[in-house]
């Protein structure tokens, strides 16, 4: 059997790790499952998170799916592409065999310039989740894309879990460029049918999701035929508002670690 865990939430919180996360997928492996790891970040490369992982105690290599990497295989090779997101992003678009637009490096902010300064000529737009934001990257967008550019988003979540609360997500910027533009963009990520399509090519056709986003993780189970996991460690802390709202998670555990009590008794 396969399990494909949610990273943000379940097994890491901002810098801190989940209790007894890292025991947990040790024992699914010992018991032959196998188990990969999905995420929404498309702010950090592939390798990265693998890194990361790898120094918890978790080996995972080949084994990471990021929004950044299902997103950039909706472009094509020698399309011209501009890239709202980090250098992991980007990467993953060059990848591709695609062609990475820059902006003119003059522009500033506190000068709105004219729309065709802002014009990048590309054949796509895509965005992920970046630090670096500027209204001089959201105007360039509107005009690639009022000019028939492709609108692509690694993800829409609003928020993410960090520390004690929670942050903007990329889908607060992919709000503001299909409310400027009123074009939506094709979505990559969790929970849409390109995520899904790529956890069942890399882990099979049936499984176990875990998650703590109860729309987003379930939904995106339900799209790949999955069964869906909910634990409380992230983003969810009361399950009843969860099923009220007509989430049907087939277990709910306060986190993974119990979660794989559960499923291994």
């Amino acid at each position: 059997m396969s399990w494909a865990l949610d990273l943000d939430g379940v097994i890491w919180r901002g810098a801190d790790t989940v209790d007894g996360a890292v025991d947990a997928v040790g024992r699914l492996r010992a018991a032959g499952h196998r188990v990969v790891f999905i995420t929404n970040n498309a702010s950090v490369a592939t390798s990265a998170v693998e890194e990361r992982l790898e120094a918890m105690g978790i080996p995972a290599v080949g084994d990471v799916i990021t929004s950044a990497d299902v997103g950039a295989s909706l472009v094509g090779r020698g399309e011209r592409v501009l890239v709202l997101g980090t250098s992991a992003l980007v990467a993953a678009v060059a990848r591709r065999g695609a062609s990475v637009v820059s902006l003119p490096p003059d522009l500033v902010d506190d000068v709105p310039p004219e729309p065709a300064e802002l014009d990048p000529a590309c054949d796509a737009v895509i965005t992920g989740w970046t630090r670096t934001l500027r209204w001089v990257d959201l105007a360039a967008a509107h005009v690639a894309i009022a000019g028939g550019a492709r609108f692509i988003a690694t993800n829409r979540d609003v928020e993410f879990p960090a520390g004690s609360g929670t942050l903007p997500g990329n889908g607060a910027a992919v709000a503001a460029i299909a409310t400027s533009t009123g074009v939506e963009p094709t979505v990559a990520g969790k929970p849409h049918q390109p995520m899904a399509d790529v956890l069942r090519q890399r882990a099979g056709e049936h499984g176990t999701l875990v998650g703590d986003q109860p729309l987003t993780d379930w939904l995106l189970a339900q799209r790949a035929g999955w069964d869906f996991g909910l634990v409380l460690s992230g983003i969810t802390s009361d399950p009843a508002k969860a099923i009220e709202a007509g989430v049907e998670p087939t277990h709910v555990a306060p986190d993974l670690a119990r979660l794989v009590d559960q499923a291994l008794r």
